[in-house]
């Protein structure tokens, strides 16, 4: 699947702010923080200028490096021991939609997927995506159907998600079960 640089995995609904990271706390003694990059590279969560954590804070990275797995450690303005660093754990990093460049054609931000109606092959609404996910084995589309309890969790790949319409409203997946009950029809 593409995406566009960033990789949002949790909707800022009703705003025009796209997450960019999370900070995971203090990185060393000097008031560092580890942040858990959604850009690709990690290190360009710099490239769009000043940081919010969506309630009207603000936050300007003074100096970056990478980290293994996608974080970076960040020296933040202002943020000069531990304590202070520690302080943010768990704040989310957004930057406004007007920053980032648009997407290019067959790309998207993940934020646009948010709130997408998933629709069957034949176009029958099977539910709304509410996230997307990576656990490490790469990237799921999290959907909740009408009338389950749980949450579905889908490969975001081209088998599983063969349209991605943003402008339309909609993505088509197929649930692996589904395939195989397919497969099983052909068979009979």
């Amino acid at each position: 699947m593409s995406e566009r640089g960033t990789e949002p995995k949790e909707s800022n609904a009703g705003s025009d702010l796209v997450l960019l990271g999370r900070i995971l706390g203090a990185h060393g003694i000097r008031g560092e923080v580890k942040i858990n990059s959604f850009t690709d590279p990690p290190d360009n969560i710099a490239a769009y200028g000043a940081l919010s954590d969506g309630r009207g804070g603000r936050f300007v990275i003074e100096g970056l490096r990478p980290l293994k797995n996608m974080a970076v450690a960040a020296r933040l303005a202002g943020i000069f021991d531990r304590n202070a660093a520690e302080a943010l754990k768990g704040t989310d990093l957004y930057v406004a939609r007007a920053s980032l460049p648009a997407p290019d054609e067959d790309e998207w931000y993940y934020a646009d997927l948010i709130g997408l109606t998933a629709v069957s092959p034949a176009n029958d609404p099977i539910g709304e995506v509410v996230a997307v996910q990576n656990f490490g084995a790469g990237d799921l589309l999290e959907i909740r159907c009408p009338g389950e309890q749980e949450t579905r969790l889908l490969p975001f790949t081209k088998d599983a998600v063969p349209v991605v319409d943003v402008k339309g409203g909609h993505v088509v997946v197929v649930f692996p079960e589904e395939e195989e009950a397919e497969d099983d029809d052909d068979r009979a």
